[in-house]
């Protein structure tokens, strides 16, 4: 038995979707922002009419893309899509293989599980999440698959097999390549900003020996490693190594309990913990301690 997310219903993928594109479109004003601000006062160092008039339009451009920002509210919209989709993986994963509350002694488990997700999402809702099934009638199709249901009657060496394997391992697997990703964007990013620091450094001694009177390019360098910290926290990366590093170890060890002492009786247990540590809210608890 294999579980793909290709297994989860369609509003879990309208969700997912979404999520991306309005991810895409707040990180793509934010770095427009920063490039535009570093491009203004480039032009400014220049001694020239027309240089000055790219400034001031490149600082118009800075306006209009926060305006745009501002209206669209692309980081919101990402987020609480983010949720939404995980929430909704999650759920379906519980359901499929009696985790915590849909386990073989629930009388109805397909009632329960319509209704517990029905009220996750309404809370969503309560605080700006945009039901996409509201306008597209394609992302209100049944919410139980039939690989889920298949998974859910299988037994009970199976479900554990399929869980470890498709969720667990597969969940691993993606916390240690961000993790990496992460690493290797704060290396890049503290090396670049260390080097634009010197660099500033340097035509700033220069210009105070007035070596280089006429040529001052420190006020620029400074934006550029301004706008490279900006860029660091709009990305997190620091704070990511630690939390997913952390729910890295947290899962392993979930994993090693359920390939070895976690019995029937205490699987939908196991389950209901490892969907827990595999949340957003749970990462977003961790990045905000180790900050």
């Amino acid at each position: 038995m294999v579980f793909r997310n290709a297994d989860l219903p369609a509003l879990f993928h309208r969700t997912d979707e979404i999520a991306v594109t309005r991810q895409r479109e707040a990180t793509t004003d934010t770095r427009l922002q920063l490039l535009l601000l570093v491009l203004g006062a480039s032009f400014a160092l220049a001694p020239y009419r027309l240089a000055s008039a790219f400034s001031a339009l490149t600082y118009a451009g800075v306006l209009a893309v926060t305006y745009r920002a501002s209206r669209r509210r692309a980081k919101s919209h990402w987020q609480l899509n983010r949720s939404a989709a995980e929430f909704i993986k999650s759920t379906c994963w519980r359901y499929a293989v009696h985790g915590t509350p849909y386990d073989a002694n629930s009388p109805d488990p397909d009632g329960e599980f319509t209704a517990r997700l029905e009220d996750g999402l309404t809370e969503l809702r309560k605080v700006g999440w945009q039901d996409p099934r509201e306008q597209e009638s394609g992302a209100g199709a049944e919410l139980i698959t039939g690989p889920m249901r298949m998974l859910r009657e299988k037994p009970f060496s199976v479900r554990k097999e399929t869980y470890v394997r498709d969720r667990l391992i597969e969940q691993r697997n993606w916390y240690h390549r961000r993790t990496v990703v992460s690493r290797r964007a704060t290396t890049f990013w503290s090396a670049t900003i260390a080097l634009l620091t010197l660099l500033a450094l340097f035509f700033g001694v220069l210009h105070t020996l007035a070596v280089a009177e006429s040529f001052d390019p420190a006020g620029v360098l400074s934006a550029a490693a301004a706008a490279c910290v900006a860029w660091g926290e709009v990305r997190r990366h620091q704070p990511l190594i630690a939390a997913h590093s952390l729910v890295e170890e947290d899962l392993a060890t979930i994993q090693t309990a359920m390939q070895t002492t976690v019995d029937e009786a205490r699987w939908p247990a196991a389950v209901y913990e490892a969907e827990r540590v595999v949340s957003p809210q749970h990462t977003d608890w961790l990045v905000r301690h180790r900050s």
